[in-house]
């Protein structure tokens, strides 16, 4: 059994920041479940373009507003408490947050917790 507190995780090694964001990886792919969780905190007013073409990702909306725009098709859908999203078909695009974001993140395949968003806003494959 794991058991891990995400206060004591949001000072160390598993809180990674980048570009107005923060992410405390939870679980990762050593802990050898097959997926990664994350709780990710994104700023107000900030705007990001991700593109996880080697990574499926599902996202539950904890607190927060913003919407989160499919590049290939031109929808925008809101995201609020309560709503979820998976990219199921590595889906680029855009996340907009007019209030701080607070995200529960799961990935799979599971990251290592070292990944760095490429150019194209994606991670780089699992090797």
């Amino acid at each position: 059994m794991i058991i891990r507190d995400f206060h004591d995780l949001k000072t160390g090694p598993r809180s990674i920041s980048d570009a107005r964001w923060n992410s405390v990886r939870m679980l990762l792919a050593d802990d050898r479940m097959g997926f990664s969780f994350h709780i990710t905190t994104i700023e107000a007013g900030s705007e990001h373009t991700f593109h996880y073409k080697n990574h499926f990702e599902s996202v539950y909306c904890i607190s927060g507003h913003g919407s989160i725009t499919d590049l290939a098709t031109g929808e925008t859908h809101e995201i609020r408490p309560g709503v979820m999203y998976a990219l199921d078909k590595h889906d680029k695009h855009t996340l907009r947050c007019s209030e701080e974001l607070v995200l529960a993140c799961v990935f799979n395949p599971p990251v290592t917790g070292k990944e760095v968003h490429q150019a194209d806003g994606s991670y780089a494959a699992a090797d």
